[in-house]
Protein backbone atom coordinates (compact mmCIF):
# COMPACT_ATOMS: atom_id res chain seq x y z
CA UNK A 1 0.00 0.00 0.00
CA UNK A 2 1.65 3.19 -1.21
CA UNK A 3 0.12 5.88 0.98
CA UNK A 4 1.18 9.49 0.41
CA UNK A 5 0.99 11.78 3.46
CA UNK A 6 0.82 15.56 3.15
CA UNK A 7 0.86 18.20 5.88
CA UNK A 8 -0.35 21.36 4.19
CA UNK A 9 -0.77 24.93 5.43
CA UNK A 10 -4.26 26.09 4.59
CA UNK A 11 -2.94 28.33 1.78
CA UNK A 12 -1.22 25.34 0.13
CA UNK A 13 -4.45 23.44 -0.49
CA UNK A 14 -5.49 23.22 -4.10
CA UNK A 15 -9.11 23.83 -4.99
CA UNK A 16 -9.46 20.14 -5.89
CA UNK A 17 -7.97 19.03 -2.55
CA UNK A 18 -10.29 21.31 -0.59
CA UNK A 19 -13.27 20.01 -2.58
CA UNK A 20 -12.26 16.38 -1.92
CA UNK A 21 -11.75 17.07 1.81
CA UNK A 22 -15.15 18.75 2.15
CA UNK A 23 -16.83 15.97 0.13
CA UNK A 24 -15.31 13.29 2.40
CA UNK A 25 -16.28 15.14 5.58
CA UNK A 26 -19.80 15.64 4.23
CA UNK A 27 -20.17 11.98 3.24
CA UNK A 28 -19.12 10.69 6.65
CA UNK A 29 -19.96 13.31 9.27
CA UNK A 30 -23.26 14.46 7.77
CA UNK A 31 -24.64 11.65 5.59
CA UNK A 32 -23.23 8.45 7.15
CA UNK A 33 -23.66 9.67 10.74
CA UNK A 34 -27.06 11.27 9.98
CA UNK A 35 -25.97 14.51 11.63
CA UNK A 36 -27.14 17.79 10.18
CA UNK A 37 -24.52 20.35 11.21
CA UNK A 38 -22.47 23.14 9.65
CA UNK A 39 -19.21 21.41 8.68
CA UNK A 40 -17.93 24.41 6.71
CA UNK A 41 -17.29 26.47 9.82
CA UNK A 42 -14.92 29.17 8.60
CA UNK A 43 -11.86 27.41 10.07
CA UNK A 44 -10.47 25.61 7.03
CA UNK A 45 -8.75 28.56 5.37
CA UNK A 46 -7.64 30.82 8.23
CA UNK A 47 -4.51 31.57 10.24
CA UNK A 48 -1.84 28.87 10.18
CA UNK A 49 -4.27 25.96 10.22
CA UNK A 50 -2.91 22.71 8.79
CA UNK A 51 -4.51 19.89 6.84
CA UNK A 52 -3.17 16.36 7.21
CA UNK A 53 -4.03 14.29 4.17
CA UNK A 54 -3.41 10.61 3.48
CA UNK A 55 -3.87 9.72 -0.19
CA UNK A 56 -4.04 6.30 -1.76
CA UNK A 57 -4.05 6.24 -5.56
CA UNK A 58 -4.99 9.95 -5.76
CA UNK A 59 -7.97 9.51 -3.43
CA UNK A 60 -8.07 11.04 0.05
CA UNK A 61 -8.55 8.17 2.47
CA UNK A 62 -7.43 9.81 5.74
CA UNK A 63 -7.73 13.39 6.93
CA UNK A 64 -7.40 15.59 10.02
CA UNK A 65 -7.49 19.34 10.56
CA UNK A 66 -5.10 21.08 12.95
CA UNK A 67 -6.21 24.46 14.29
CA UNK A 68 -3.81 27.23 15.25
CA UNK A 69 -3.92 27.97 19.00
CA UNK A 70 -6.14 30.99 19.65
CA UNK A 71 -3.97 32.40 22.44
CA UNK A 72 -0.39 32.09 23.68
CA UNK A 73 -1.34 29.45 26.25
CA UNK A 74 -4.11 27.70 24.29
CA UNK A 75 -3.63 24.13 23.11
CA UNK A 76 -3.40 23.11 19.48
CA UNK A 77 -6.69 21.49 18.42
CA UNK A 78 -6.94 18.42 16.22
CA UNK A 79 -10.34 17.88 14.65
CA UNK A 80 -12.30 16.50 11.72
CA UNK A 81 -10.35 13.23 12.09
CA UNK A 82 -11.69 10.88 9.43
CA UNK A 83 -10.94 7.67 7.59
CA UNK A 84 -12.83 7.11 4.33
CA UNK A 85 -15.26 4.17 4.55
CA UNK A 86 -13.39 2.18 1.89
CA UNK A 87 -10.11 2.55 3.84
CA UNK A 88 -11.39 1.43 7.23
CA UNK A 89 -9.74 -1.66 8.65
CA UNK A 90 -6.30 -0.70 7.28
CA UNK A 91 -5.17 0.78 10.65
CA UNK A 92 -4.86 4.23 9.07
CA UNK A 93 -6.31 5.90 12.16
CA UNK A 94 -3.08 5.34 14.08
CA UNK A 95 -0.95 6.54 11.19
CA UNK A 96 -3.17 9.59 10.73
CA UNK A 97 -2.89 10.52 14.39
CA UNK A 98 0.91 10.08 14.27
CA UNK A 99 0.98 12.55 11.37
CA UNK A 100 -1.34 15.03 13.11
CA UNK A 101 0.58 14.91 16.39
CA UNK A 102 3.90 15.33 14.53
CA UNK A 103 2.48 18.40 12.79
CA UNK A 104 1.44 19.90 16.13
CA UNK A 105 4.89 19.25 17.58
CA UNK A 106 6.64 20.70 14.53
CA UNK A 107 4.63 23.92 14.22
CA UNK A 108 3.67 24.48 17.88
CA UNK A 109 6.38 22.73 19.92
CA UNK A 110 5.68 22.24 23.61
CA UNK A 111 1.96 22.99 23.29
CA UNK A 112 -0.69 20.72 24.71
CA UNK A 113 -2.95 19.14 22.11
CA UNK A 114 -6.73 18.97 22.56
CA UNK A 115 -9.41 17.12 20.66
CA UNK A 116 -13.14 16.64 21.02
CA UNK A 117 -13.50 12.91 20.40
CA UNK A 118 -16.67 11.04 19.63
CA UNK A 119 -17.13 9.20 22.92
CA UNK A 120 -17.13 5.72 21.36
CA UNK A 121 -13.55 6.42 20.15
CA UNK A 122 -12.19 7.28 23.62
CA UNK A 123 -10.12 4.07 23.87
CA UNK A 124 -8.57 4.65 20.43
CA UNK A 125 -7.44 8.15 21.41
CA UNK A 126 -6.14 6.88 24.74
CA UNK A 127 -3.95 4.41 22.84
CA UNK A 128 -2.36 7.33 20.95
CA UNK A 129 -1.62 9.27 24.14
CA UNK A 130 -4.72 11.29 24.96
CA UNK A 131 -6.46 11.47 28.35
CA UNK A 132 -10.09 12.45 28.99
CA UNK A 133 -10.39 15.92 30.51
CA UNK A 134 -14.17 16.39 30.39
CA UNK A 135 -17.26 14.37 31.06
CA UNK A 136 -19.17 13.09 28.04
CA UNK A 137 -21.21 15.87 26.42
CA UNK A 138 -23.41 16.22 23.36
CA UNK A 139 -22.02 17.97 20.32
CA UNK A 140 -24.45 18.03 17.41
CA UNK A 141 -26.45 15.32 19.24
CA UNK A 142 -23.46 12.92 19.23
CA UNK A 143 -21.75 12.03 22.55
CA UNK A 144 -18.23 13.52 22.67
CA UNK A 145 -15.47 13.76 25.25
CA UNK A 146 -12.72 16.35 25.53
CA UNK A 147 -9.22 14.86 25.55
CA UNK A 148 -5.63 16.18 25.89
CA UNK A 149 -2.26 14.65 25.33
Amino acid sequence: MNLLWQDLHQCELSMAQLYDILALRNAVFIVEQSCAYQDVDGQDLVRDNRHIIGQLEDKICAYARVLTPKEETSPVVIGRVIIAPEARGLNLGYRLMEQAIASCEQYWPGRAIFLSAQAHLKNFYQRVGFTPVTAVYLEDNIPHIGMRN
